[in-house]
């Protein structure tokens, strides 16, 4: 039928003796809307980091922040 596996189902989901068989026909298509929730909660996750009492606060001793940031007073950051 299709895959890897003769049990493939194209565009069809098949469980044989408690295996889940995925037979997408087009997975790369069921990516981005994972790939862009995880990148916003990281997004987020950073800002709350950077900014946990609703105002940026720039610990330059915090590991995270220090290596999140580019520059520093003008200077490209180390």
């Amino acid at each position: 039928a299709g895959g890897n596996c003769e049990l493939t189902e194209p565009g069809d989901a098949v469980v044989r003796e408690n295996v889940t068989i995925l037979g997408y026909t087009n997975l790369p298509s069921t990516m981005p809307f994972h790939a862009s929730q995880l990148y916003s909660r990281n997004v987020f996750a950073l800002l709350q980091h950077l900014a946990p009492e609703g105002q940026l606060n720039l610990d330059w001793e915090d590991e995270i922040t220090a290596s999140a940031c580019v520059t520093r007073k003008e200077e490209v950051a180390a």
